[in-house]
């Protein structure tokens, strides 16, 4: 290789075919993979470096192969050959080589956690990145150990049916349910499925990892599902996007005439209006001037059009007037304070909601008065 000429020299290369021992083929290893590492090489030259790592890779002495893995672990050089190769070597070659080497192919990467134990796993979870092919593969087939790895790997791309494949799988590893609960982004199906699984444990750490109120999380445990999806509506108003919220409600049936009211109760408009114009069909700039309407027909052609049940026209009717009349006292900044007046002047109006819907408003009501009754003494007591 006349690139690496006064680097690596013919001397190096018979050593490592001819040494006499291991230990003096493991030296002229190293020193023949630094050089290679650090060379310019034009094609030809690539190709007779790479016969040489072949040479390498068949070497009887493991202390010969360990050189070339560790030495090249992260080298694009390396042969995809070599490197399917030495992922099925003793572990000391096998780890270093899956957990950085480029030259794999995410089948490659699929069928060694398919066939691998526990230790190959858990490093092609450690992985610097992992598409969801990968970490599909991890979720199906690997142990525990690999699976809470890659899920704590940041840069490990997880689909929405792989995070499924680890609920369900694991669903009472604690440990496990924690990482997933830890992940900076979660699709909202695995959300709302961890916390129907959470534990004392989990919950704090969906409590800290999550934009959620304090008492959120109580609610969705105690309350049915319906009332916890409009818990959940804060955190979507926050940190998702709306449009594909209230696209997945529909498309489970979660949508409800119920939902929607309990919502606009708790003034989260924005999802009131997308809400809207998922059901019937128009888009959002249109349902937006529709339910904004300062006459009495915009808001009802859209809600005949999303073909909710016209006993409850008058208390939707009452949750956009009491909206709008907040809007007006200028009296949305702070949102509990928000929340509380909202839920006042909503459970005022002459149409209210049905006895379960309200009683449910009223708790909730109940529960803000509490909240900032405490606010009030702490601020006392303060000074």
């Amino acid at each position: 290789m006349s690139t690496t000429r006064g680097a690596l020299t013919d001397a190096d290369i018979r050593m490592l075919v001819k040494g006499a021992t291991p230990d003096e083929r493991a030296v002229a290893a190293h020193k023949i993979c630094r050089s290679i590492e650090n060379a310019d090489l034009n094609d030809e030259d690539r190709k007779r470096a790479q016969e040489i790592l072949r040479v390498m890779a068949a070497d009887a002495a493991e202390l010969v192969r360990r050189a070339l893995a560790v030495t090249l672990r992260a080298s694009p050089l390396v042969p995809r050959d070599v490197a399917n190769k030495l992922a099925r070597d003793v572990d000391t070659i096998a780890i270093p080589i899956l957990m950085e080497s480029p030259s794999f192919t995410d089948a490659d990467l699929a069928e060694i956690v398919r066939l691998g134990d526990t230790a190959r796993q858990t490093a092609v979870a450690r992985r610097p990145t992992l598409t969801p092919k990968v970490t599909d593969a991890l979720a199906e087939h690997a142990g525990g150990d690999a699976v809470r790895t890659a899920i704590a790997n940041d840069n490990a791309q997880f689909s929405e049916s792989g995070l499924g494949k680890v609920l369900k799988r694991f669903e009472a590893a604690e440990s496990i349910l924690t990482a997933v609960a830890y992940r900076r982004v979660l699709p909202l199906s695995v959300t709302e499925r961890l916390v129907e699984m959470v534990s004392e444990g989990v919950r704090a750490h969906l409590l800290a990892a999550h934009p959620l109120p304090a008492g959120a999380l109580d609610d969705l445990i105690d309350q049915t599902k319906e009332r916890a999806v409009v818990d959940l509506v804060d955190q979507a108003g926050q940190a998702a996007d709306l449009k594909d919220f209230v696209r997945h409600l529909n498309l489970s049936g979660r949508l409800t005439p119920s939902l929607l009211l309990r919502g606009l109760a708790h003034g989260h408009m924005s999802f009131f209006e997308w809400g809207m114009a998922e059901l019937a069909g128009v888009p959002h700039h249109r349902t937006w001037l529709m339910i904004h309407d300062a006459g009495p027909l915009g808001l009802r052609a859209i809600y005949e059009r999303a073909a909710l049940p016209a006993r409850l026209y008058g208390a939707f009717r009452a949750g956009v007037d009491a909206y709008h009349s907040l809007e007006i006292d200028g009296d949305l900044r702070d949102q509990e304070h928000f929340q509380r007046r909202m839920l006042e002047r909503f459970l005022t109006q002459p149409q209210t909601p049905g006895r379960e819907d309200a009683d449910y408003l009223l708790g909730k009501l109940d529960r803000l008065r509490s909240k900032a009754k405490g606010k009030s003494k702490a601020t006392v007591g303060a000074a």
